[in-house]
């Protein structure tokens, strides 16, 4: 297989001051949805005819729509035979910033928002996402809720102990939420971020490294790992005698050699050392698998990437499928592993929806659908894979009852679908209306803006 750097990501980003997303930030007064199916995902019943009551931002009442008057309201919203959730959470986000090459922000975040997804992890930091936190939180900048990591910690950028340990310290005094921990760094490095991000109070995330591996990875108490990194060679008897550093692209080459009467035993230390596992599915089913770049080119939502962007992603596919090593039994033999691992990682309940987006023809936003048919692909239910997207990532933040739920005191995240997606989750694709702390946008703005997005990009 042709080496391919993970890091070739080509970021999206544009800043416009655009006069519809202006006014989606003004205030919009108290609205009530009414006559409306919730889903509350508190748990897997739905509240049939229901009135959702929005002051301020929040929720504040969900009552029979039978018991409210709604004359009373400044809007109302008729939810007649169609189904209210909160908004997703996309887990494994990135987020552009002004030093990148296309500093298409607002459109990025916009893009998110306008499938249904409200909150973001931002995984590969930088300080002006720092500043825009802070904007999206106080209704400057229209878009989902941020987390985001400080820059990465990798190979390169942490070789000893002492950056390892002053680079910590740093992120968490300048307010990052987690440290984002990439390829390549040495174990004694690996250990001493661990130390002093138990000592100064933040998480780390991301991927395991060589030298880490799974087994020591979970020891140390990830916050997540995410892309289900370190499992696949975890699955590698000590008999095979392999280079671990020889593993390829998520361990594609030892997708032959897995034991999988090891899994097990990575399930149970998972579930004892509570770390939270991204999937990122569709970066395989994507990026790496055999189909060619031009099925996905021709795909709709492309049209929103920038003519550069999708060259480049072509280019990075092309690279990965053509190399002398890779098969598509190779690639079946991995994916096939890869899905009995997640299938299994959801009986522990610590599986979060992420897709890894902008990455390789995984478009912010349209990538978490094709996540979510690739967990449908793994065998989860409907409602587990709601949960991997609302209520567990408030779990995961420690944030319970303030998103990731309909119910009084929320946040007003909420998504507006004309079905049931607990029995086909396709409704999700095509939200009716989107709900970001009380600001509602329905499908005509949604589409204004995304149309505008895509004139956008084509003249890129």
């Amino acid at each position: 297989m042709k080496a391919l750097s993970y890091f070739s990501i080509v970021f999206l980003l544009f800043q416009c001051n655009n006069p519809s997303q202006k006014d989606a930030l003004e205030p919009q007064g108290d609205l009530v949805i009414t006559n409306v199916n919730v889903l509350t995902m508190l748990d897997d019943q739905v509240l049939q005819n229901y009135a959702v009551i929005v002051e301020e931002g929040v929720i504040k009442k969900l009552e029979p729509a039978a018991n409210i008057d709604t004359s009373a309201f400044q809007q109302v919203i008729d939810g007649n035979g169609k189904y209210l959730l909160p908004g997703l959470s996309e887990m494994h986000a990135h987020i552009p910033h002004p030093d990148g090459e296309n500093d298409r922000i607002e459109e990025t975040l916009f893009l998110y928002l306008s499938n249904g997804i409200t909150t973001i992890r931002g995984m590969l930091g930088h300080p002006y996402h720092l500043e825009l936190r802070e904007k999206v939180e106080n209704g400057t900048t229209l878009g989902p809720r941020i987390y985001t990591s400080g820059p990465s910690f990798n190979g390169n950028t942490v070789q000893t102990v002492d950056e390892a340990v002053n680079k910590a310290k740093e992120q968490k005094q300048a307010g990052y939420d987690f440290l984002k921990l990439h390829p390549g760094i040495k174990l004694e490095v690996f250990d001493a971020i661990v130390n002093t991000a138990n000592e100064v109070g933040i998480d780390f995330a991301g991927h395991v490294s060589v030298d880490v591996g799974i087994v020591h990875a979970l020891e140390s108490g990830y916050a997540s790992i995410d892309h289900v990194d370190g499992y696949l060679e975890g699955l590698v008897p000590e008999s095979a005698n392999v280079n671990p550093g020889e593993n390829g692209f998520f361990g594609y080459n030892f997708a032959k050699l897995v034991d999988m009467e090891r899994l097990p035993v990575l399930i149970e230390m998972t579930s004892e050392n509570q770390v939270w596992v991204v999937t990122t599915q569709s970066l395989f089913t994507r990026w790496a698998s055999p189909e060619s770049a031009d099925v996905y080119l021709t795909q709709p939502e492309m049209h929103y990437m920038p003519a550069s962007t999708l060259e480049s992603w072509k280019e990075s596919k092309n690279n990965l499928i053509s190399g002398e090593n890779y098969t598509a039994d190779q690639w079946e033999k991995m994916m096939d592993t890869r899905k009995e691992i997640i299938r299994q990682l959801s009986g522990t309940g610590l599986l979060l929806l992420g897709s890894d987006a902008p990455q390789v023809f995984n478009v912010p936003g349209f990538s978490i659908h094709h996540e979510i048919d690739a967990l449908q692909d793994c065998g989860l239910s409907n409602f587990e894979i709601l949960q991997t997207g609302t209520s567990k990532p408030a779990v995961f933040f420690e944030k319970q009852g303030e998103f990731g739920t309909v119910e009084t005191g929320a946040s007003a995240d909420m998504v507006l679908v004309s079905g049931n997606p607990l029995e086909d989750l396709d409704y999700l694709q095509q939200p009716l209306g989107v709900m970001i702390r009380g600001k509602w946008m329905d499908r005509e703005f949604l589409d204004k803006e995304l149309q505008k997005i895509a004139g956008e990009s084509s003249d890129l």
